[in-house]
């Protein structure tokens, strides 16, 4: 069971919720990276690594039998907030394709990440109702 809190005299939010209640197993994956199955990045651009990402925590989640729609929160960390917002339309038509709903979400802006050449690292918390 999942419920969306949205408090009715506040503005709707644009591309996230503002707050998730839900009830049943728990999924959490590790930082996800713009790479594939052998670990090499999918390519240079904020973008493509975004979507590679997405895709990733599909495939996660799937192994504990949970889908998108069970996602109730993505935590995005990037290395250029510029990139996060001229690239935002494509990485959006890729996101309603793969995931189609929008959990709670925070993204923060960070010096650099772990892996050389990842522009985008992004944390996900599935629930599998009961």
């Amino acid at each position: 069971m999942m419920q969306i809190l949205q408090p009715p005299e506040w503005a709707r939010p644009r591309g996230y919720a503002n707050g998730i209640a839900a009830r049943g197993t728990l999924v959490f994956t590790s930082g996800q990276l713009g790479w594939d199955a052998e670990e090499k990045l999918v390519g240079p651009g904020y973008a493509e690594q975004a979507i590679q990402i997405l895709k990733n925590i599909v495939a996660v989640l799937a192994e504990a039998g949970a889908r998108p729609e069970h996602l109730v929160r993505l935590t995005w960390y990037v290395s250029d907030r510029d990139a996060y917002f001229a690239e935002a339309r494509e990485v959006g038509r890729a996101y309603r394709e793969l995931i189609g709903h929008f959990p709670v979400m925070s993204a923060f802006q960070v010096a650099s990440l772990m892996v050389p050449g990842a522009k985008v690292q992004i944390e996900a918390t599935a629930v599998i109702p009961d």
